[in-house]
């Protein structure tokens, strides 16, 4: 069972501001549709941190590190689909 007590809160907060810190690259693809500087391979091992992380929170029962790393993944995603579609438009304008 998950229990929620005051370090929890701290954690929750932290999580939240990792999850804003993804914003403005979110706005910069999504809206300005700017994608350039996009390295995959470091989206891979961020990608990969943060599953070794829920996993980590999810065997000691942390509710900050299983939401926190649910909403950053959700965020890297949308980068990383943001990324594909520029690109994809990109090389459609470039045929």
């Amino acid at each position: 069972m998950i229990e929620f007590n005051s370090i929890e809160i701290i954690g929750l907060l932290a999580g939240l501001l990792g999850v804003i810190a993804w914003i403005p690259q979110i706005y910069r693809i999504w809206i300005k549709k700017r994608a350039d500087g996009i390295s995959l391979p470091t989206f891979l091992v961020i990608t990969t941190a943060l599953i070794l992380w829920l996993i980590y929170g999810i065997l000691i029962n942390s509710l900050s590190l299983i939401v926190s790393n649910i909403f950053t993944l959700i965020m890297i995603l949308s980068v990383l689909i943001g990324a594909w579609k520029v690109q994809q438009e990109t090389n459609n304008i470039d045929s």
